[in-house]
C-alpha cells in the first residue's frame, strides 16, 4: 500500500465522509475491529500523507499501540527528553505525556490495544514500555512483524486494512489474565467523573490498594493513580475542544478544585498549557479527533469503552 491508496473513511455504516476531511494529500481513517476483537482492539488509525516534506504532529497521552509504517520517510517521536526512531513496526507503549512525531510522508497504520488486549497478547508487564517505542520483533516471536508488514504491504485497497489485520491479529491473543473482570471495571470506572481517589477506586473493585497496583502496572502500564488523573485530564480536555470553549472550565472534572489544578495537569500530561498545545502542529490530531469519534465513538484511544460482551 502507497500513501496515495489511502483516501479516508471507515468500515462502519452510516458515517458520513465529511468527518474524514483533510487538507489536500492527507488522509485519516478509522477503521473497527472484528466483534470477537472489540474488547482486545480499540479500533484501526490509518494516517496518509502523501507529501514528502517534513511534518510535525503531536498527539495525546495513549495506552500502547503497535505501529506499521508504509512507503515511509524517516520517522521521529519525541516523549519530553526522549528520542526514537521507530522501526517499520514498532510496540509504542503506554504514554502519560503528549508526544510529537516528525514525519516525512507515507502511511502509518496504528493498532489501538485496549488493557485486557495487552495482557493477553504480552507476557511482558505494559509498565516495562511505559513512555518508550522499541520494534515488535524485540517482544513478539520473530516473524510476527514481518507478517504484518508484508501483508499490509501488498494491499492496494484500504478497505481490506481492517480484515487482514483481524486475521494477523486473532491468533495472537492466547494469553489468560487471573484479574480480567478487574481490568474490565477498572478500565470502565476510569471513565466516570470525579473518580480519582486510589482507595474508593480499589473498594468499587473488591481489590486492595497493593492489589490494584499489581495490575494497573501488569495491564495499562502505568500507576492506578496516574491512570485516573490521565482520564480525568482527558476527559475534560475533550469537552472543552467539542466546546469550542476552550477557557470553558466550567466543564472540566467536578474532582478539579479550579481552573489552576486542571492547568496543573495540563503541565503533567501535555507539558504546556492547553492553548499553546494547540497551537502546535495538530493538523492529523484535530482531524483524528473528529473521525475516532464518528467511526469508534470516544474521540481518543485513552477514554475508550469496552463493549458489555466477553471476547472469545
Amino acid at each position: 500500500m502507497r500513501a496515495e491508496d489511502l483516501r479516508g473513511g471507515t468500515n462502519r455504516p452510516g458515517v458520513p465522509a465529511s468527518a474524514f476531511a483533510m487538507p489536500p494529500g492527507l488522509a485519516v481513517r478509522y477503521d473497527l475491529p472484528a466483534p470477537d476483537l472489540l474488547e482486545l482492539v480499540s479500533g484501526y488509525a490509518s494516517y496518509g500523507d502523501g507529501n514528502r516534506a517534513e511534518m510535525i504532529n503531536w498527539f495525546l497521552p495513549a495506552p500502547p499501540m503497535i505501529c506499521v509504517l508504509l512507503d515511509a520517510g524517516p520517522v521521529g517521536i519525541a516523549i519530553r527528553n526522549h528520542r526514537f526512531a521507530p522501526a517499520p513496526v514498532s510496540v509504542y507503549g503506554a504514554t502519560s505525556s503528549a508526544f510529537r512525531a516528525t514525519t516525512n510522508g507515507g502511511i502509518q497504520v496504528g493498532i489501538g490495544l485496549t488493557a485486557l488486549g495487552w495482557v493477553r497478547m504480552f507476557p511482558q508487564p505494559a509498565s516495562a514500555f511505559h513512555n518508550r517505542v522499541v520494534p515488535l520483533d524485540q517482544v513478539l516471536p520473530a516473524g510476527i512483524a514481518e507478517r504484518l508488514l508484508g501483508e499490509l504491504e501488498k494491499l492496494s485497497d484500504e478497505t481490506l486494512i481492517a480484515p487482514t489485520l483481524d486475521a494477523l491479529l486473532a491468533p495472537l491473543f492466547t494469553r489468560r489474565h487471573p484479574h480480567e473482570d478487574a481490568i474490565r471495571d477498572f478500565t470502565r470506572l476510569m471513565l466516570v467523573d470525579g473518580v480519582i481517589e486510589i482507595a474508593d477506586t480499589a473498594d468499587r473493585l473488591g481489590l486492595t490498594v497493593a492489589t490494584l497496583r499489581r495490575i494497573a502496572m501488569q495491564a495499562f502500564g502505568m500507576p492506578p493513580k496516574l491512570l485516573l488523573r490521565r482520564a480525568r485530564f482527558l476527559r475534560s480536555l475533550v469537552k472543552l475542544l467539542g466546546s469550542g470553549e476552550p477557557m470553558g472550565y466550567h466543564l472540566i472534572d467536578s474532582s478539579y478544585y479550579d481552573a489552576s489544578h486542571f492547568l496543573r495537569d495540563a503541565n503533567t500530561f501535555l507539558g504546556m498549557p492547553p492553548r499553546r498545545f494547540l497551537a502546535q502542529g495538530t493538523t492529523f490530531l484535530t482531524a483524528s479527533m473528529v473521525a475516532r469519534a464518528a467511526a469508534i465513538g470516544p474521540a481518543t484511544q485513552a477514554l475508550h469503552a469496552l463493549p458489555r460482551q466477553s471476547a472469545s
